[in-house]
């Protein structure tokens, strides 16, 4: 069973999100929107693509309308897998660099 959401607070949330996007530096949104690897870029174009719903680009023009609310949580949800994508990639860089110097000795 899922718990219950009040529209207000998400409505809220989004807003103060939104808000707090707007009132960022372009260069510190530019910074924190570049993937920190090729392979990282490449994970979040798929997870993207399943949040909205892939069809390959030859034979299809795929338009996408929403409301301001759902963008927000799509955003949210985006941003939260960017979080967590960069923890597992700190992760395995971590674990190969342990590898390596385990190996060496």
């Amino acid at each position: 069973m899922e718990p219950t959401v009040n529209p207000r607070t998400l409505q809220e949330n989004a807003e103060s999100l939104w808000n707090y996007l707007q009132s960022m530096d372009a260069d510190v949104v530019a910074r924190l929107s570049r993937p920190s690897s090729p392979e990282m870029a490449i994970v979040m174009e798929r997870h993207i693509g399943n949040l909205l719903g892939y069809l390959p680009p030859e034979g299809f023009e795929v338009s996408i309308t929403t409301n301001r609310e759902h963008l927000g949580r799509l955003l949210a949800s985006a941003m939260m897998s960017g979080y967590f994508l960069r923890g597992a990639e700190q992760r395995l860089e971590f674990e190969r660099s342990l590898q390596a110097t385990t190996q060496g000795e």
